[in-house]
């Protein structure tokens, strides 16, 4: 039986709504239901309202039913973590304890560390080693209810390099229910062989690089480093002109060590989403409303680095700009792949209510990256990606932190085997 009706959900997190990313007051409005259902037919949602009308509309003996009402759960959309960084060879724990010392993200990485050191160690590894660690991350973010993620090259930094990252991505995305979007991020840095001539680099990824992809059908996206000691704004336009070129959509890592306008040049060229933005100036903000790019914020990063500022989030949200949460887990700057532990971050230090969170980490982030009329709510028509939260009511979600409130994932209508479950 391919059919699945969840029944008596305390508090079901419909998110239904308007049809594009939710702003301003819109990020408050979740669509609870009490006493909900929901009902998968294949893949897709069929229903999700109250428990009475399902009973009334639906003959639930052709489901498969799993009812509710013996506990507190919560039953939300799958996380949608929409900034990434999973494949890799190994961690970095070494500079974890080098900044704890007090020395500087900058500074490691002038020092060999950073983004470099871990290209130099990937650049030595097999595509099949690659793809087995991505899979082991695949199932932890799967375990903490994420259901979708993009997910980003960059380790590489050479074109072979760059393919195999990309390859590994589409061959492990086949091995896993996570739905996974690749995104091309050639540059991420300039390499230690181009350190002298960046430009030459440039060229590399507009000319080679950014072709092979798109030819080969490997990545979505294109993004973009666009800060101080990587990717000036001018470079950054030269290669976002030639993703566009090429058919690929294009985000920005914008304005997160310096303010250099790299969030108004993802505006002009609307951009899916410009990522980090601590130090996003307002009239970056106003162009972003403009567009209508998704500012995607990721707190655990300025966290785990020590930062003392993170983004303005309350006056991005003011000014109308719809706002998405993500991880950035990679192994130098934010090594998690929790968006539980993302949501209490937010809350916490960029007094985000818990409300906008599960909007900026549902529906809004499946906006970053242009798939919100598939997922992030649980409305009819769209996929079955739901988490059952073991919960009295959402707000626990952040509130009860560091630990993991997943009961049971629903990844396209399927139960996933590995976890939990009651």
């Amino acid at each position: 039986m391919n059919n699945l009706a969840i029944l008596n959900i305390k508090e079901l997190i419909t998110l239904k709504g308007k049809k594009n990313p939710r702003i301003k007051d819109e990020m408050r409005e979740l669509g609870i239901v009490e006493n909900g259902a929901i009902l998968i037919e294949g893949e897709k949602i069929i229903f999700s309202g109250k428990t009475k009308d399902a009973r009334k509309e639906f003959n639930l003996n052709d489901f498969k039913t799993i009812d509710l009402k013996d506990g507190d759960f919560v039953v939300m959309p799958g996380f949608v973590d929409s900034h990434t960084h999973p494949v890799f060879t190994s961690t970095r724990e070494d500079e974890y304890e080098m900044r704890i010392m007090g020395i500087s993200y900058e500074e490691i990485a002038k020092r060999g560390g950073g983004i470099l050191n871990s290209a130099k160690k990937l650049r030595d590894a097999k595509k099949e080693d690659l793809e087995k660690i991505f899979l082991k991350n695949c199932k932890l973010f799967l375990e903490h209810g994420t259901t979708t993620i993009e997910a980003k090259s960059g380790y590489g930094l050479t074109k072979k390099d760059e393919i195999k990252m990309l390859e590994a991505i589409r061959d492990g995305k086949e091995k896993t229910p996570l739905d996974i979007f690749p995104t091309f991020l050639g540059a991420h840095a300039i390499p230690i062989e181009y350190k002298d001539n960046p430009d030459e680099y440039v060229n590399l990824i507009v000319n080679e690089m950014i072709p092979e992809v798109s030819k080969r059908d490997l990545a979505f996206f294109c993004d973009v480093f666009c800060e101080k000691g990587f990717f000036s704004r001018e470079q950054t336009e030269r290669i976002l002109k030639a993703a566009i070129e090429h058919g690929l959509k294009i985000k920005i890592h914008a304005d997160e060590l310096y303010s250099i306008g790299c969030s108004s040049l993802a505006a002009n060229y609307s951009a899916l989403s410009a990522d980090h933005l601590e130090k996003i100036r307002e009239e970056d903000m106003e162009k972003m409303a403009e567009s209508k790019t998704v500012a995607t914020l990721l707190p655990g990063t300025a966290y785990n680095l020590g930062l003392k500022e993170y983004p303005p989030a309350r006056k991005i949200i003011e000014k109308g700009v719809p706002v998405a949460l993500a991880t950035d887990f990679n192994p130098g700057s934010c090594f998690t792949p929790n968006m539980q532990l993302i949501l209490s971050i937010a809350c916490t230090q960029m007094k985000i209510l818990p409300s906008e969170a599960i909007v900026a980490s549902t529906i809004n982030g499946a906006y970053a990256l242009g798939i919100g009329d598939r997922v992030g709510s649980l409305e009819e028509g769209k996929i079955g990606d739901l988490i059952v939260f073991n919960s009295k009511n959402y707000k626990m979600i952040p509130y009860l932190f560091g630990v993991n409130h997943v009961k049971m994932v629903i990844k396209r209508g399927k139960i996933i085997k590995n976890l939990e479950v009651f």
